[in-house]
């Protein structure tokens, strides 16, 4: 085992719990107004600003610091109509067969159907791969814990893109090998989710649905 080479922990640390309870508040109450978008304007975005908040994904923590994600930027609007073709035809074939009656049941207060506008609509999608082995040594090696890191990457994703004022939707058109096929990704790149992302439509709506309250989702023991 070879010695890791380490460096002083660059880490500023709140002068006051005040000011501590200050940012956490402040950052809940921009997050709580978050909600899932599938009505988007096509006015467009600055790349930038896609830029820097797939930057703030990738300071996500991973197991073994492999970071195991890719992030494929589509704005190219014949390349949204291929992949909205293909997810539309998946989709109609789990609306009309795959799902479960209970699975049904669930998306129902959502108004969701195998129509998806929003993948042509929105100035951009995101698509996010998890990369499930490298090869950096001449042999192929599996990525540690790549599920569970490339999920906290997008969910720092999706805080970024909503602080900078963004709308986002987590899509998970099954099975998403098309993707893959698509934007002419290799074999180890698995999709993992497509984020629809722009500002929302003038006249967009949600559904009324409620989040769990606090001591319905903490236990302090």
């Amino acid at each position: 085992m070879s010695n890791p080479v380490l460096k002083a922990l660059d880490f500023e640390r709140t002068t006051s719990e005040s000011e501590q309870i200050e940012r956490v508040t402040k950052f809940f109450e921009l997050m709580n107004r978050r909600r899932t978008v599938r009505e988007f304007s096509n006015e467009p975005v600055p790349i930038e600003i896609i830029e820097t908040a797939i930057r703030t994904a990738g300071t996500a923590p991973s197991g073994a610091n492999m970071q195991p994600w890719r992030f494929v930027v589509v704005r190219d609007p014949e390349t949204k109509a291929r992949i909205r073709e293909a997810a539309e035809h998946e989709e109609h074939e789990s609306y009309h067969g795959r799902m479960s009656k209970k699975w049904l049941r669930r998306l129902a207060p959502l108004g969701t159907d195998e129509h998806k506008p929003f993948l042509e609509i929105a100035p951009y999608l995101i698509v996010v791969f998890r990369i499930t082995s490298v090869n950096e040594s001449g042999e192929p090696e599996p990525t540690y814990y790549s599920q569970e890191s490339v999920g906290i990457a997008v969910g720092m994703l999706l805080a970024a893109l909503h602080t900078a004022g963004l709308a986002t939707l987590t899509h998970t058109p099954s099975p998403m090998k098309f993707l893959q096929e698509i934007l002419g990704r290799p074999k180890t790149e698995v999709p993992f989710v497509l984020i629809p992302v722009g500002y929302p439509a003038a006249d967009a709506k949600v559904p009324d649905i409620k989040r769990k309250s606090l001591n319905e989702i903490m236990n302090v023991v």
